[in-house]
């Protein structure tokens, strides 16, 4: 899809990036993130970078309720993905963290999807695969300095 000129407009680029996202997911969908859903999944990217978090922090990071989130927890405790350890500050609170088993299946997950990319980022021209690398570090930086502003203290979203 080339650019009609070399100075892309922000839409244009906005909707570029829509496409290559929706096609992102159906390349990791390949990879199969099976035992879990992407929603699971962002809980444990969440958690990952959260170690410890309330359930209703996570809720707040999903943008979910806590009742939604409590029973995605439960089914990813059930696969023992993550553990529910008693909060040292309330009684009633308890700390939400990944489980080693959790850690290794974000390992491996990452391992399928970036071998899934790698195989589509081979036939880009090298020229092609640089300017890549150049603008998605761009886009990261911006999309994370943006996405941060708005986070609750102490807590990084996926």
């Amino acid at each position: 899809m080339p650019s009609s000129s070399s100075h892309p407009r922000p839409d244009e680029l906005a909707r570029v990036t829509s496409q290559a996202a929706e096609l992102l997911e159906v390349v990791w969908g390949r990879a199969s993130t099976a035992p879990v859903s992407a929603s699971q999944i962002r809980v444990l990217f969440i958690l990952e970078h959260n170690d410890g978090i309330n359930l209703r922090m996570l809720a707040d990071a999903l943008g979910s309720t806590p009742p939604s989130t409590s029973r995605l927890c439960d089914r990813l405790q059930a696969v023992g993905f993550l553990e529910r350890k008693p909060s040292a500050s309330s009684r009633r609170e308890l700390r939400l963290q990944l489980s080693r088993r959790g850690r290794s299946f974000l390992a491996k997950l990452r391992d399928r999807r970036e071998s899934a990319l790698e195989s589509v980022l081979a036939q880009m021209p090298t020229a092609k695969r640089s300017a890549l690398l150049e603008g998605l570090e761009a886009f990261c930086g911006a999309a994370a300095a943006q996405i941060h502003e708005g986070d609750t203290p102490g807590v990084q979203s996926a």
